[in-house]
């Protein structure tokens, strides 16, 4: 099922415009998918990777969703996807409607999550969920970094939804800022370094007021999504300041 998965996506950026995507898609729903949305395995991370590279039918989307949130609930609001699962697991759930879940998994603290880790000292993400517990001590030395990618693929998503930071076009030539508020966070600040220059989000929410500041590097365009809005702004460089109510 991963292998498959994996192998339509790949197929879905090489080839956008070919049928090998589309025919894999219809192989993977053949073998893998039932007729209530439930995915071979049964799995946090098959249903996020279902969704994420399309490989779903349109009118079983919503209950594959469902599937991947009841897990995350069964498991007292925890995640349990690995390596290959967990960079796509909050923006399955954002994109789907539930950013609310992807908050909650994202601000948990207690085991397993980001947040017991930094609770119990980490300033780097840990290789493993269970790379210290208070129970158990040290896991596996041969296997057991403290500063590891898999699980800080998180970052992408801070920057991308938290803060708002997206490239529109390659290069981000023309940016996207459209950062998404939640999770009881009443301000959030990132900047990125890109080929083109410092692009920075900054916001605040108090009392239903979302104030958002940037930084628009030059010779670059980009186009503002203000929460509880659905018009974009264009704008073109240098700094810019934005309000809306959110509800």
């Amino acid at each position: 099922m991963l292998a498959t998965a994996f192998f339509a996506n790949s197929a879905r950026i090489a080839y956008p415009d070919g049928g090998l995507f589309r025919a894999i898609k219809a192989a993977f729903i053949k073998a893998y998918v039932k007729d209530d949305g439930r995915i071979k395995g049964d799995t946090q991370t098959c249903y996020v990777l279902a969704l994420r590279f399309d490989l779903l039918p349109e009118n079983l989307r919503s209950k594959a969703l469902q599937h991947l949130v009841d897990d995350i609930e069964k498991r007292g609001w925890h995640a349990s996807t690995g390596f290959v699962g967990v960079g796509h697991l909050l923006p399955a759930l954002a994109d789907g409607g539930r950013l609310d879940v992807a908050y909650r998994l994202l601000m948990n603290d207690t085991f397993p999550s980001w947040g017991f880790s930094i609770k119990h000292g980490a300033t780097t993400i840990w290789e493993r969920w269970d790379g210290w517990t208070p129970e158990k001590g040290f896991q596996d030395p041969g296997m057991n970094s403290f500063n590891h990618y898999s699980f800080g693929s998180v970052g992408e998503w801070l920057y991308r939804t938290v803060a708002g930071i997206a490239p529109a076009t390659p290069g981000y030539e023309h940016i996207l800022f459209a950062p998404r508020p939640g999770g009881g966070l009443t301000w959030a600040k990132a900047e990125y370094e890109s080929i083109r220059g410092r692009i920075s989000s900054s916001w605040t929410l108090k009392d239903g007021q979302f104030t958002l500041e940037i930084v628009v590097p030059p010779n670059t365009t980009a186009t503002v999504s203000l929460p509880g809005s659905e018009k974009g702004l264009e704008v073109e460089a240098g700094r810019h300041s934005f309000k809306s109510r959110v509800k």
